[in-house]
């Protein structure tokens, strides 16, 4: 077995958005950091659609930007569509979500993580060896072995990945890219209980195959917010996503062959995403339904690749075809791409801490999918939480843990390591009971503070949450002194109860169409 000359504090597996994060944090805490991908310039690829935010997943974005992650700011590099979702519903829901240039965003981690001189090396990460029960090495396919303090894997859906595009099977860890082998069997050696999981992408089509005027355009929000606080410009694109709609005869053409499709032939036994349910699940489990929206969204600027959003399959690649030319406007579609399932191996997340170290050796921390979750942002929080507890471990230093009222993160967290996991885990604002005061617009007044704790918030930022506390706390005093009468409130057009007691500014605010300006 050769051996890496240097020793590191901290190997990271993985180069996807969990190890990005992972990796960047500490470093940015002063670790000596590794970062260990199969394919260096992968790095930051966005290998599913072609967006970061949305329902909960934008609260879960700010919130790891607070204690100084990086996506949100890639994100607002990248956008080509801003949007705002469910601003018709409460402020508890309303949830930021932006349309990426997939390629510029892949470029622009991978020239961040340049300019601050993150080591990244190029190898296939195979077992890890242990001493006394704590972590002692990473080994690489080569036989080279990189001794560490602590480890984070990050092996997303490489781990004994295998595609399946009707009866057609690849093993890979996403297509076009080969998938790891040794990790597993590494870690059950060790005693670490793993399962299969199964996901799925959908096919990508020609620009120029689909007649557009079909479609219903949906652009952005007029004016725009951004995902990160540290972005000062905010000036994005407004790139349309347009809407197409199955019919009869699609669903026709998918009942009568989805025996051709692994999950329902019995090729495929492990759970896919409950939530984000493949076209033939949506079909078949949904038969009331005469059609399913999809998003035609751009993957970048002026694309000729378009992602059909709402159109995951696993159905062989000439019925998917069949499929989509049965949609209006679809007619004379093309493929570039055809959808996909993949299976993977992930590992029970309840062997894990809430800090993401797993209970049966020390210094080894599990983030992202082999966590059984699936989602960039998912990901990349559970990325950020463990960079930031192994950095905090190797520092001899009191751990970061988020508590169900702290953050969504929190909840994400706890639910992985108490409940457990046996389909891919996706954050909604239902699971988070706290939701009315984790909100997407505090969540800097949530955990700035704890950043500044750590050492995570620059000095800047620090000045600015300060200012912006204090203001804050002036304006809640002021609202708190200030009172008015039912009679005189009346004249505003707020009914209260004529009951003769004067309510102060703060409890006003409380009633129904009442907003800042009326106040």
């Amino acid at each position: 077995m050769k051996r890496i000359k240097n020793k590191y504090d901290l190997v990271v597996v993985g180069g996807g958005h969990a190890g990005i994060e992972a990796s960047l944090i500490a470093q940015k805490m002063g670790i000596n950091v590794v970062l260990v991908s199969m394919d260096t310039k992968s790095v930051g690829r966005m290998s599913c659609n072609p967006a970061i935010g949305g329902l909960a997943k934008g609260q879960m974005v700010k919130e790891l930007d607070v204690l100084g992650g990086h996506m949100a700011m890639f994100a607002d590099m990248c956008t080509l569509q801003s949007k705002t979702l469910n601003l018709s519903k409460g402020r508890s829901v309303w949830s930021p979500r932006s349309q990426i240039d997939k390629i510029k965003y892949e470029k622009t981690v991978q020239k961040h993580i340049k300019r601050v001189g993150l080591p990244v090396l190029k190898g296939e990460a195979v077992s890890i060896t242990e001493k006394g029960g704590k972590i002692k090495s990473v080994v690489l396919s080569s036989g080279e072995e990189i001794f560490c303090v602590s480890a984070i894997l990050t092996c997303g859906t490489f781990l004994n990945g295998l595609i399946h595009i009707g009866e057609k099977k690849i093993k890979a860890g996403r297509m076009g890219e080969e998938n790891s082998i040794g990790i597993t069997e590494s870690l059950q050696s060790l005693g670490f209980l793993s399962g299969r999981l199964k996901t799925g992408t959908p096919p990508r089509i020609k620009r120029s195959s689909v007649d557009w005027s079909s479609g219903e355009p949906g652009f952005g929000d007029k004016k725009p917010k951004p995902l990160s606080y540290h972005t000062k410009k905010f000036i994005p694109k407004d790139e349309p996503c347009f809407a197409f709609r199955t019919n009869k005869k699609t669903h026709d053409l998918i009942l009568k062959n989805i025996n051709k499709s692994p999950m329902y032939s019995g090729d495929i036994d492990s759970s896919g995403p409950r939530y984000c349910p493949s076209i033939e699940d949506k079909v078949y489990k949904f038969s009331h339904n005469p059609s399913h929206i999809l998003q035609l969204e751009p993957e970048w600027t002026n694309s000729e690749q378009i992602y059909v959003n709402g159109f995951s399959t696993s159905l062989p690649e000439d019925i998917q075809l069949k499929c989509l030319k049965s949609v209006k406007g679809l007619e004379n579609v093309e493929f570039l791409r055809p959808g996909y399932a993949i299976e993977y191996d992930f590992f029970f997340p309840s062997q894990l801490k809430n800090t993401l170290e797993t209970k049966k050796i020390e210094g080894l921390f599990f983030a992202g999918q082999i966590n059984g979750t699936s989602g960039y942002e998912e990901a990349s929080s559970q990325g950020l939480m463990a960079g930031i507890n192994a950095s905090l471990k190797i520092k001899k230093e009191k751990e970061l843990r988020l508590k169900r009222n702290d953050a969504y993160i929190g909840v994400l967290i706890d639910d992985l390591v108490i409940k457990d996991t046996n389909e891919p885990y996706r954050m909604f604002t239902s699971r988070a009971e706290y939701r009315l005061t984790l909100r997407s617009d505090n969540a800097d007044l949530r955990l700035t503070k704890k950043g500044i704790d750590i050492g995570l918030v620059s000095k800047d930022r620090s000045i600015i949450f300060n200012e912006k506390s204090s203001n804050l706390q002036k304006i809640y005093s002021k609202m708190d002194k200030l009172t008015i009468t039912p009679s005189k409130i009346s004249k505003f057009g707020v009914n209260i109860a004529k009951d003769g007691i004067s309510r102060s500014a703060i409890q006003i605010l409380g009633q129904n169409s009442v907003n800042m300006s009326k106040i």
